[in-house]
């Protein structure tokens, strides 16, 4: 992890990327998870995506060290605001019809840090009891200050539901923008559409009796 970036400027195709690692229990908590980590990556092409999978010796590095990886492919159609000072997303025009995978990304002001910590922890577990929602995970760029969340929903309209309706997320976003928490910010969909590998010696489809099975039991 602490090696890799450097590696990672070199790779051909590859147009933005992030390492993050994950936080205890569903991933929201302050505890660190080093068991679980979360390589992102935006492509020029799938082509250029799976060289580097199959091909690289920079994954096959990764891989050397892990029981399990699994990827999932997906087409961003909606972001907005920044990371790292840039939009990475090129979004295309495709309406979903299936599952929905959202990532929102957050670089907190240090003065905000508490306020901040006693809200995610409750937010996060209410997530995986909201109807509609498959599977979420905290993970971020460096411990407690740079987060994202990484979720998947049965539909673009259950995403939606959550996001504008539930009464803790909205007071979450209300009090983000009255107290401006963060220096930074992101919000983007995408369309899962291909997966590859296993989480926990299953093999993941994008079916979403499978999914939940899993994801619901998600490792602590």
């Amino acid at each position: 992890m602490q090696k890799a970036p450097k590696k990672f400027d070199k790779v051909l195709g590859l147009t933005f990327f992030k390492l993050m690692g994950s936080g205890g229990n569903n991933g929201f908590s302050k505890m660190l998870n080093v068991n679980v980590y979360a390589l992102h990556c935006v492509w020029e092409s799938e082509k250029h995506a799976n060289d580097f999978f199959e091909r690289s010796d920079t994954f096959a590095e990764f891989k050397n060290r892990i029981t399990e990886v699994y990827t999932v492919f997906m087409k961003a159609i909606k972001a907005h605001g920044a990371w790292s000072g840039t939009n990475p997303y090129d979004t295309q025009s495709l309406t979903p019809s299936g599952p929905v995978a959202v990532i929102t990304r957050a670089r907190i002001k240090l003065r905000f840090l508490p306020k901040f910590w006693r809200q995610v922890p409750s937010l996060g577990k209410k997530v995986d009891q909201v109807k509609g929602s498959i599977f979420s995970i905290g993970i971020g760029e460096y411990p407690w200050f740079m987060q994202a969340t990484f979720s998947i929903w049965e539909t673009y309209e259950a995403m939606r539901a959550y996001a504008y309706e539930d009464p803790l997320h909205l007071e979450v976003i209300r009090k983000t923008r009255e107290l401006g928490w963060y220096a930074e910010e992101l919000f983007a969909n995408f369309i899962p559409y291909r997966t590859v590998g296993s989480w926990k010696n299953i093999e993941l489809h994008l079916d979403k009796e499978i999914l939940d099975k899993v994801f619901y039991d998600y490792p602590q």
